[in-house]
């Protein structure tokens, strides 16, 4: 059974970090979602989600409370004297695959207010696309309808998460009434707990149902698109709401160009 840890100190947190040394990257060991008030350049980071399967648990990190010490404390020093990890290695590091669903406005936000470029992104988002059945690439598929259609859940687990995501919209949405503040009330309520937890528990099966079904030449595709997410996102002219976000990242004449180049020899660039 997966438990949920609230870190809101630093001598925790270095604990924690201390504890993700030596994690298998494949599959990947790290899964992230942040959740705030207009989570963006333009708003603010209350909470990160950061679910490790190998240890069955899912860490929410109080960025609220921590601040910019939440990515600067570094991990407890070990005996064998290997060099301390923050939070902020941890993301840049280009190495370390961390997984996320629709990266942009997570690195938006990272990147605007403590100055994070993240590295060794996985777009679970992006993956889907690629993996997609049906011929058309046109528009992206939103974390719901990826794990309605793409994670083995009964009918009494698919009501529970329906009903745990609308519990949580109804706390934080301004359109349903409700307010970001609840991502910075503490103790943080149940409700708002099971949402941030149900963003990040699906991640891990998705992740293996799109990767069993992608080739060498989408794995690159995918990786390249994601990396152009992140430097996109750190530009000038992000715009980090609005239509536009929906639409998926290659056309049909794009993908064959790349698919041309690939089975050429080339093994970057793929659209450039």
């Amino acid at each position: 059974m997966t438990t949920t840890t609230f870190i809101s100190s630093t001598t925790t947190l270095s604990t924690l970090l201390t504890s993700l040394t030596n994690l298998p990257t494949s599959p990947p060991s790290l899964y992230l979602d942040l959740e705030g008030a207009k989570l963006s350049r333009h708003g603010t980071i209350s909470l990160l989600t950061l679910y490790i399967p190998p240890k069955n648990t899912i860490y929410l990190i109080d960025i609220h409370t921590l601040g910019a010490t939440a990515f600067s404390t570094p991990s407890t020093p070990l005996p064998t004297n290997e060099p301390s990890i923050t939070l902020k290695s941890l993301l840049e590091s280009p190495t370390t695959p961390k997984i996320f669903f629709d990266v942009r406005n997570d690195s938006d936000a990272l990147f605007a207010h403590y100055n994070i470029a993240l590295q060794c992104i996985h777009d679970v988002q992006l993956m889907e696309l690629a993996t997609r059945r049906t011929p058309s690439r046109t528009h992206l598929s939103s974390l719901a309808k990826c794990i309605e259609h793409d994670v083995a859940l009964s009918a009494a687990e698919q009501q529970q998460s329906r009903h745990v995501k609308e519990q949580g919209l109804n706390l934080f949405s301004p359109e349903r009434g409700g307010s970001y503040a609840v991502f910075n009330e503490r103790p943080l309520r149940a409700a708002v707990r099971d949402y941030c937890v149900l963003d990040a528990v699906h991640m891990p099966g998705l992740w293996r149902a799109y990767s069993g079904r992608m080739s060498a030449f989408w794995w690159v595709m995918v990786r390249e698109a994601g990396a152009e997410r992140v430097r996109e996102s750190q530009g000038v002219g992000y715009v980090s709401h609005g239509g536009h976000k929906a639409l998926g990242c290659w056309s049909g004449a794009q993908i064959r160009v790349a698919e041309r180049r690939w089975q050429s020899g080339v093994r970057s660039g793929l659209c450039a």
